[in-house]
């Protein structure tokens, strides 16, 4: 065993390294709909003792507890996105934390941008039948609000998958336990954090 193996045996050294490692900078948690954002982000959250905010849940908040949904229906979609960008800029400044985006979020320049430059982004990677699983009971995802959501699916993963590839570090999420797909956000975030050689790899791989 390595000596970096047998520091970070029990966790808790990986842990506390890539908080340090983090230098004050958020994770920021991107992917579509369903793809375990908030379950996920909770959890990691938790194992590395920083606070865990929910991008539409603040958005909420800031519209005086309008559901996504309804702001959507009364509003837009460009006015939603305009606000869901001002309100991400505010948790970017607001110190480390886990942030989980909406779905549609990292498809702003300036937000990726911003993103880029404050904070180290994590996309949960999803496939169609996943989400599709996860999210057909529920109601409140106003772009699934179609005749054929698998469909509507399959075109936003399409669309959106190009940037989600921009983010520093991707993990696979799906039907494992959930704590499980926290263990490779910590091994993902403590190789990109703490290794020069695969940070250097993952900024090559961008160029």
């Amino acid at each position: 065993m390595t000596e970096t193996a047998a520091r970070h045996h029990d966790g808790t050294s990986q842990e506390a390294d890539i908080v340090a490692g983090l230098r004050g900078r958020p994770i920021v948690l991107v992917g579509m709909m369903g793809s375990g954002k908030s379950t996920i982000g909770r959890r990691l959250g938790a194992r590395l003792h920083m606070p865990f905010l929910d991008a539409d849940h603040e958005i909420e908040i800031a519209h005086a507890g309008m559901t996504v949904s309804e702001i959507f229906a009364q509003h837009g979609e460009p006015y939603f996105r305009d606000g869901e960008a001002r309100v991400i800029a505010r948790l970017l400044d607001g110190g480390p934390c886990v942030i989980a985006t909406g779905g549609g979020a990292f498809m702003r320049e300036d937000t990726r941008n911003r993103i880029r430059d404050k904070a180290v982004s994590l996309w949960l990677q999803a496939d169609g039948d996943v989400i599709l699983k996860r999210v057909k009971r529920r109601a409140d995802r106003p772009l699934l609000q179609t005749a054929d959501p698998a469909a509507t699916i399959a075109r936003l993963i399409g669309e959106r998958s190009p940037f989600y590839q921009l983010a520093d570090l991707a993990v696979a999420s799906r039907d494992v336990p959930h704590e499980k797909v926290v263990d490779e956000c910590i091994d993902a975030l403590s190789a990109y954090l703490l290794s020069g050689s695969a940070a250097s790899s993952s900024s090559s791989e961008k160029q």
